[in-house]
C-alpha cells in the first residue's frame, strides 16, 4: 500500500513530517494517566492494519476522546486537532506530540499537506470526522476523511466511542473517576485510489459511502458493548445544546 501512494510525497515535501519522539515514547504515560481516570476497554483491534498507511475516523462525544485515542490506538496516531487547542500552554506538548493542527473555519492546505505526508510514509492519522463534540451518533461526516482516502487508497478504521462523556454533561467534561469507556474498532473501508485532480462528485460520493459505513459499524459497536451514547452535550447555560438551538 505505501508504494502505491509513495508517489504523492513530492507534492507534500514543503511540509514537515510531525514530531513523532513524543508520539512514540509517550503513549505509555499517557495511557496510565487516562487509566487512573477510567477503565477503558478495548474491542477490535485485530481489525487495525499492522502497517501502512491507515485513517482511523471516530466518533466524538467529548474531550476524552483524544487522549484516549492517542494512547489505546493500536499504532501511534497522529490526530487532526482543531487550531484552538495549540493556542496556550497545551500548544508545544500538542505539537511534540506530533498532532496536526486544523482551522475548521477556512480551507487549510496545511493540514491536507501535513496528513498526506504521515499517510504517505505509511503511518497513522487520526480525524473526527463529525467536526465537533457531539451527541457521537455520526449525523453528520464531513468529507475530510473521505478526501484523504481518495487521495492515498489508505484502509479507513471507524473508531466507536462509548462513555468518554457522562449524559447530560457539557462537551469539554471529563467522566465522573471509575468510568466504564468503551473503543471498538470497526471493520476497515478502502475506497479505491483517485489520481489529482479529484472532483466534487468523486469526493461526496466517497464521503456518502463513508458515511454509510461509519453508521454501520456504529449500530454494530451498540450491540457489542450493549451501550448507548449520552445524547446531545449540555449547554454553559444548563440545557442540551440540541434543544439550544
Amino acid at each position: 500500500m505505501t508504494n502505491t501512494i509513495s508517489s504523492q510525497l513530492h507534492l507534500v515535501r514543503s511540509v514537515p513530517h510531525p514530531p513523532t519522539w513524543l508520539l512514540y515514547h509517550g503513549r505509555s504515560r499517557l495511557r496510565a494517566l487516562v487509566q487512573r481516570r477510567c477503565d477503558v476497554t478495548l474491542h477490535g483491534t485485530v481489525r487495525v492494519p499492522a502497517e501502512g498507511p491507515v485513517l482511523f475516523a471516530a466518533n466524538h462525544l467529548g474531550v476524552l476522546d483524544g487522549p484516549v485515542l492517542a494512547a489505546f490506538a493500536p499504532r501511534p496516531v497522529h490526530i487532526v486537532t482543531k487550531a484552538e487547542m495549540f493556542v496556550g500552554p497545551l500548544g508545544p506538548l500538542l505539537r511534540a506530540a506530533g498532532q496536526i493542527p486544523l482551522d475548521r473555519f477556512h480551507y487549510d492546505p496545511g493540514a491536507i499537506k501535513s496528513c498526506l505526508r504521515v499517510l504517505s510514509e505509511g503511518h497513522a492519522v487520526g480525524i473526527f470526522p463529525e467536526g465537533v463534540r457531539g451527541d457521537g451518533e455520526l449525523r453528520t461526516v464531513r468529507p475530510g476523511a473521505a478526501y484523504l482516502a481518495l487521495a492515498t487508497g489508505a484502509p479507513v478504521v471507524p473508531v466507536l466511542f462509548f462513555g468518554t462523556r457522562a449524559p447530560g454533561r457539557g462537551r469539554s467534561t471529563v467522566p465522573a473517576a471509575g468510568a466504564a469507556v468503551d473503543v471498538v474498532y470497526g471493520e476497515p473501508l478502502v475506497v479505491s485510489r483517485a489520481p489529482w485532480p479529484r472532483t466534487r462528485t468523486q469526493v461526496e460520493n466517497a464521503r456518502a459511502v463513508l458515511h454509510a459505513h461509519l453508521l454501520r459499524q456504529l449500530a454494530d459497536a451498540k450491540r457489542l458493548t450493549g451501550r448507548s451514547l449520552p445524547g446531545p452535550p449540555r449547554s454553559r447555560h444548563g440545557s442540551s445544546e440540541e434543544q439550544a438551538r
